[in-house]
């Protein structure tokens, strides 16, 4: 059974149960994005690439500024198409509109395309509780639901894997021989997958963006899964966050393109289903009805702060998940919830609130590689911080979530790192207290809140000489500047004096004559 939605994410706990090989397999799969993404961005041009960053940033910024009058016409054109639209305030009400859909229609097997967002409610498990056989589709999702975990990546859910693991795992859970070969593995699957596309009930999918002006959802994917679980069974259940709304047609273009650019380093993805209500006549194919869940779980209150806001600008590309080198050494399961790396850091504190995800915002070097990367320039080390202070000393949307020794702690922190006289002394006496520990210019181990450092390597021996070297090396600069200004000095008198003496020859020889 997959995990349930955290009470509290523990990110320096779940660090420590990072298997040994993980980090390599994640490696060599961002690694890979990476260069891809490099390669199509190169093909596009940095000043190109770079206006249609500005492009999307913009559009997503005027779209969830206007989320009122976007999802009001999305309603009505979603409606006009003959599709149903339900709202959800939170992941229970939006996994209780999808129970009653399915007991309406007397559904017993549905199938799921890959979806962020009931990744984020836990509806499978809903699902499973209420008598529903759920089978994931998605080669990555239907992998993690066999190994009972959720998604360690946003674009690819199992790539913490290795072909040897999935393998064992396939033995393991549908008593076959299977080959550590990736194709094959995949032939394996799809054979399980294909009977149960035709039996399905019910098929399950989220949306990569919907389109305002004619309610149309669109999908982007390099599986046919999608497809088939849109079009195959009857009834079509879309779970959608309301933040993945555009304005229309144009808009979409300018995203899909930083979309797949950006996610895999493709032109455009293998698939990019656009659905616009269920099918008209028996001619047409898709499913006989469609149904909208959009999802609000705590977006509008994201929207009440004017930095973390552009969170939702977010379009669930993995890009900063790649690049990101704390990811690149912990995973996707660190974080603790459906969502990893940077975007995770910064939309789980405030999906889930502070008090459940206090620990992520701090869970990031700051190197900003990952707003640099971000395809809709969500300043997303700028959001950290916002949040990181929200955690310690609270703001208008939630208060303080720090112990009072924690906050004590910062604010003398920031009191000594502020003060020459302070820092000075707190550098001398730090040099002193470590004599006892210190061996070979390193401190192998340091008493508590320090010894979270030295658990896991060595800490370099405090040095408390650069003030003292700097005045050193200024002193020498400093009489070599002296001494050039009085030889300049006096050769500007020496001249001085040989005009005027120049000048009085001139005029007595002249009052001779």
């Amino acid at each position: 059974m997959r995990h349930t939605i955290p009470l509290q994410i523990d990110f320096r706990a779940n660090t420590q149960r990072v298997p040994p090989d993980m980090p390599a397999s994640v490696q060599k799969a961002t690694t890979k994005f990476l260069g891809n993404r490099a390669g199509v961005v190169g093909v596009v041009g940095a000043e190109r690439w770079e206006q249609l960053r500005q492009a999307g940033h913009q559009l997503r910024l005027h779209a969830i500024e206007h989320l009122d009058y976007y999802l009001t016409q999305l309603e009505q054109q979603v409606t006009a198409a003959g599709g149903h639209v339900h709202w959800a305030r939170d992941g229970e009400e939006a996994r209780r509109i999808v129970q009653e859909i399915a007991r309406e229609h007397g559904v017993k097997r549905a199938v799921k395309s890959k979806s962020m967002a009931t990744e984020e409610i836990h509806l499978n498990q809903a699902l499973q509780e209420s008598g529903i056989d759920v089978l994931e589709t998605d080669l990555g999702e239907y992998i993690i639901q066999l190994a009972g975990v959720g998604p360690s990546h946003i674009i690819v859910p199992a790539v913490h894997m290795t072909k040897e693991g999935i393998a064992e795992l396939f033995r393991e859970k549908l008593g076959i021989d299977a080959p550590p070969d990736p194709q094959r593995l995949a032939e394996i699957a799809r054979v399980r997958l294909r009977q149960a596309f035709l039996e399905a009930d019910m098929g399950i999918s989220g949306a990569n963006f919907m389109v305002a002006e004619s309610g149309t959802l669109v999908i982007v994917s390099n599986e046919g899964n999608a497809r088939m679980c849109t079009t195959l069974p009857p009834l079509h259940v879309a779970v959608v966050g309301i933040d993945k709304v555009v304005p229309d047609w144009e808009s979409l273009s300018v995203l899909l393109k930083l979309l797949a650019r950006s996610a895999t380093g493709q032109k455009l993805s293998s698939y990019t289903s656009f659905i616009t209500g269920p099918r008209r006549n028996e001619r047409e194919q898709g499913p006989q009805e469609l149904h909208l869940v959009l999802l609000d779980n705590g977006r509008s209150r994201v929207l009440r702060d004017e930095i973390t806001r552009e969170t939702l600008l977010c379009i669930r590309c993995g890009a900063c998940l790649n690049v990101c080198p704390v990811y690149n050494s912990v995973g996707g399961h660190a974080y603790g919830w459906a969502y990893s790396g940077p975007i995770g850091a910064i939309l789980a504190p405030q999906l889930l609130g502070a008090q459940a995800a206090a620990s992520l915002p701090f869970a990031s070097s700051l190197c900003g590689a990952c707003a640099e990367i971000c395809p809709v320039k969500i300043p997303i080390t700028e959001i950290l911080l916002r949040l990181r202070h929200r955690v310690m000393e609270g703001d208008t949307v939630e208060a303080p979530v720090a112990s009072p020794m924690a906050r004590a702690a910062a604010h003398s922190s920031a009191l000594a790192l502020s003060t020459p006289t302070l820092y000075h002394a707190g550098a001398t006496a730090a040099r002193i207290a470590q004599a006892p520990l210190r061996r070979d210019g390193w401190l192998a181990t340091l008493p508590p809140p320090l010894n979270r450092w030295t658990s896991v390597r060595p800490m370099p021996a405090f040095q408390s000489g650069f003030r003292t070297w700097w005045r050193a090396r200024a002193l020498p600069i400093t009489a070599q500047k002296s001494q050039k200004q009085k030889k300049l000095l006096l050769g500007a008198l020496a001249g001085a004096t040989l005009a005027i003496g120049l000048w009085w020859a001139q005029r007595r020889s002249k009052t001779i004559n």
